[in-house]
């Protein structure tokens, strides 16, 4: 069972929300008062006294993490921080201590390395796993993530069957499986845009165009390259 000792109210507060948010077992004590013969983990403030049981120090701008490693300690999991990501239209992304899946999101392509650096700010040798699929938003994540060593994962088969009342949770499903298989260890992808990626791309252009008017291959290619945005390449479209 986890204890929360401490002193700072809002480090209470915030640890014991974010404990109950996850219908988490826990008890709470005085810092001076010990601890329960039950109590492996105690989650303390940085200026409380370190009980005798393994502890963790809460920020109270960061609860989430201290219950994170709290949970791992319990469980008696290694904590590394690996990152899954799902490179589709709207990536998937899973969060996993040791094996256990901490935190999931989906957002744009071009939110995806914030939310890795965000993820990964206080991660004792984390590590980044990403999807062989959607090579071009793939690329253009990898790029984007800085400081964290990223595998590519061959990921075949990761999207598992989605029964009833759980459509549209595939591209985070996949993140699970994906994080969980090691791949090749990379730093950059150079990619050839294919004709078909080409055409996929000058039709996003055509339906995000306020004249309904797609761009040209040269744009869409610097498009697919990373070299301009879709708003660039449709502005230098207008313009020509």
């Amino acid at each position: 069972m986890i204890v929360v000792a401490t002193a700072d109210f809002e480090i209470y507060h915030e640890v014991v929300c974010e404990l109950r948010e996850r219908s988490v077992k826990f008890t709470t004590r005085e810092p001076k008062a010990g601890v329960p013969n039950d109590a492996a983990v105690a989650i303390v403030g940085p200026e409380d006294v370190h009980p005798p049981i393994r502890t963790v120090r809460a920020n109270p701008t960061e609860p989430r993490q201290a219950v994170d490693e709290a949970l791992s300690l319990l469980r008696g999991e290694d904590g590394r921080t690996v990152i899954g990501i799902d490179p589709g239209d709207r990536p998937g992304i899973a969060v996993l201590s040791g094996n256990t899946v901490v935190a999931a999101f989906q957002v744009s392509v071009d939110e995806v390395a914030s939310v890795v650096e965000r993820e990964t700010a206080n991660a004792v040798d984390p590590l980044v796993r990403i999807g062989d699929g959607a090579r071009l938003n793939g690329a253009a994540i990898i790029d984007d993530i800085e400081g964290v060593p990223i595998e590519l994962v061959d990921e075949t088969g990761t999207t598992p069957y989605q029964g009833r009342g759980v459509r549209g949770m595939g591209d985070v499903l996949a993140a699970v499986n994906i994080a969980q298989l090691e791949g090749e260890e990379i730093e950059s992808v150079e990619i050839e845009p294919t004709a078909g990626e080409i055409r996929q791309i000058q039709t996003r252009s055509r339906e995000q165009s306020e004249t309904g008017r797609s761009i040209d291959e040269t744009l869409a290619r610097k498009v697919a390259l990373g070299e301009l945005s879709m708003s660039d390449a449709l502005w230098q479209h207008r313009h020509e």
